[in-house]
């Protein structure tokens, strides 16, 4: 009996030992060299890079410009969408308030280009030497990271080739399809409010109210990219602003605001739906903001309090968790993570130099924003930065726009509205913003790089690399925008820039406080304020299970200023994805993303085209509109007169 229970115990760790070979990523390439960091780094990796880099940062401005709503694409518009077009004239005369010279600074590809050379490096310094202390000591997950590397590793078994040659033709056609629909498109926008973006699907009532379908298919392959929470969170926050509490708050019009206010002015509608929207924003990010920042000192207590270093961080509970023996994949990516190391002294320099060069330059740049404020910022701006990757390896949320806005409240009040506070407010919270992000997206690749064997050298140089080519990629793109479309920013167009009108009116509330809203406008944004952060309370408390019919405050918030437009196409994605998955699950999971970028990718490439066209004067030749009976009558009456 003993014998044959050992002979049991024998066979089941025989079959443990198996199964751990056959799911050993790296015992498959065992048998391969892994090449030195330097021939890591090839021509033809960067040459991709870049051709990518151009096609994506087109796609990602036009998002940041059309909703600001942008899938997981690992690339970053540098702001374009929100605090540095928020500093133009453009976005500056919608209100009535710090739209005086000091507080404007209109769109210049050479002082872009020197901005973002001058901050954006500095994030990359900030926490190469807590790289080891993230990855190997605390074991955090870094789940986009990870999911990348997961992706890579399949790529390169004979199953994840086969598949990804599938992928990419799927990614062809539904690029094609949405390339040439944003071409057919084009010949009906001969004008102002023409074409199938103004169609009005349910109405013209409904589309006073921007509901209404604008057959985008970038909007829709985002929808089938974005969870179904998020697409239903969107079309509750445009029902609940456009459907019910605008049409109430306009017919208090003469009461609350004066009746002969233009559409656009921040004292009448406008700025009740933008500020309203900004009380959401703001109540779920500092909500988040609490919860990741008491995550992560929660779990630093318990790492350092625990007896067993080897001990994974715990993030729930303070007890030790056990630790099993490490295994075959990890011993040969912690070996190499450790091999190649970046000097501490090297990140230090680094870090010291670029912001003595920065605090020396940027205020040439940005008047209003003083040497010893960015000082203050580069000071606090490593413990922030710290923060934000240790929360995001955690919980995969990145809060740097929260650290964005928590620099513009306190750089902006600092310099206060008569030494132009409002600009020195955007122009703080583009550094923090960028040093807070990129640290934090750097920690994502280093994950990716440890699973996929990568050296950190190579991955922090392409880094370097990646990062000076967005430095000239994005302002250059931005720069064909606001060139091609001459009503870049303007409400109601097709590129109306909302984050950028957010992020303006974030700094005027922190330079001028609430005297700056309209009446009962205060009170109604304490309440969404407050509804904000009880609604993501109320989803951690009830679990998952329940969270995920509860819609999310940060999307709900994005339509009160947008209207539901696009939520209309996200939902449809979303609906596409669900019924594709209830039919054919394994297809559905396999080649929805590859469908959804295509869709994205197309109709984003051809802004691109559309810009040459318009900076070549080539006007589309029809204008399709849709009129009311009525007006349509009196429209033929005066053509035949």
């Amino acid at each position: 009996m003993e014998r044959s229970s050992g002979d049991g115990d024998n066979r089941k760790k025989k079959e443990e030992d198996e199964e751990e070979v056959e799911l050993s990523v790296e015992r498959i390439f065992e048998s391969k060299e892994v090449p030195p960091w330097r021939s890591q780094l090839t021509v033809r990796a960067l040459a991709v890079s870049f051709v990518l880099g151009v096609l994506f940062t087109f796609i990602v401005m036009k998002l940041n410009l059309t909703t600001g709503i942008i899938p997981s694409l690992n690339v970053s518009a540098g702001g374009f969408g929100s605090y540095l077009f928020g500093m133009s004239e453009v976005i500056a005369k919608q209100s009535t308030e710090a739209n005086d010279a000091q507080n404007i600074k209109n769109p210049g590809l050479g002082w872009m280009i020197a901005f973002l050379f001058i901050v954006s490096f500095l994030g990359l310094f900030s926490v190469v030497p807590l790289r080891k202390i993230m990855i190997i000591d605390f074991k955090l997950i870094y789940p986009s990271g990870t999911a990348t590397a997961h992706l890579i590793n399949s790529f390169h078994t004979p199953q994840g080739a086969k598949l990804a040659k599938k992928q990419v033709r799927a990614l062809g056609k539904f690029f094609s399809f949405s390339f040439l629909w944003g071409f057919f498109q084009w010949f009906f926008t001969a004008g102002d409010s023409c074409g199938f973006v103004n169609f009005p699907t349910f109405g013209l009532k409904a589309y006073e109210n921007r509901f209404y379908f604008d057959f985008s298919a970038t909007f829709v392959g985002v929808g089938m990219i974005c969870p179904h929470l998020i697409n239903i969170s969107l079309l509750v926050g445009g029902i609940l602003s456009w459907g019910i509490m605008w049409p109430l708050i306009q017919d208090k019009k003469g009461h609350w605001y004066p009746a002969d206010l233009s559409p656009s002015s921040l004292n009448g509608l406008k700025g009740y739906s933008l500020f309203i929207g900004i009380a959401m924003i703001l109540g779920d990010g500092l909500y988040n903001f609490t919860k990741v920042l008491g995550h992560t000192l929660f779990g630093l207590y318990c790492k350092l309090t625990t007896k067993d270093p080897r001990s994974v961080l715990p993030v729930g509970t303070c007890s030790p968790t056990p630790n099993s023996s490490i295994s075959y994949d990890d011993q040969r990516r912690t070996q190499l993570f450790l091999k190649d190391e970046i000097p501490t002294c090297f990140a230090v320099v680094g870090y010291v130099g670029i912001a003595i060069i920065s605090s020396a330059t940027l205020p040439h740049i940005f008047p209003p924003l003083k040497w010893y404020y960015i000082v203050v910022i580069y000071l606090c701006a490593p413990t922030l930065a710290f923060c934000n990757a240790y929360g995001c390896g955690l919980t995969d949320w990145s809060l740097a726009p929260t650290y964005g806005t928590l620099a513009t409240f306190t750089i902006g009040a600092w310099a206060g509205s008569s030494h132009g506070g409002v600009l020195a407010g955007l122009a703080a919270c583009g550094v923090m913003l960028n040093i807070v992000s990129t640290a934090s997206d750097l920690m994502q690749d280093f994950k990716t790089g440890y699973m996929t064997m990568a050296s950190p050298r190579s991955m922090f140089v392409s880094q370097v690399i990646g990062t000076a080519m967005g430095c000239v990629i994005s302002p250059c793109v931005f720069w064909l925008f606001v060139k091609a479309f001459h009503d870049l920013g303007v409400p109601g167009s097709a590129y109306p820039g909302p984050y950028a009108a957010v992020a303006r009116n974030m700094s005027i509330l922190g330079v001028e406080g609430f005297s700056a809203l309209p009446k009962h406008c205060l009170t109604l944004c304490y309440v969404f304020f407050i509804g904000a952060v009880v609604i993501n309370a109320i989803r951690d408390a009830v679990g998952k299970d329940i969270a995920k019919y509860i819609p999310i405050p940060m999307a709900m918030a994005i339509p009160f200023y947008l209207g539901s437009y696009f939520a209309i196409d996200m939902c449809l994605g979303s609906l596409i994805l669900f019924i594709w998955g209830k039919i054919d699950k394994a297809k559905a999971d396999a080649f929805g993303p590859a469908v959804a970028s295509g869709l994205i990718c197309g109709e984003g490439i051809w802004t691109l085209p559309s810009s040459i066209l318009a900076l070549a004067g080539v006007q589309p030749p029809i204008c399709m509109k849709f009129l009311a009976r009525k007006t349509n009558a009196k429209v033929d009456a005066f053509l035949g007169s």
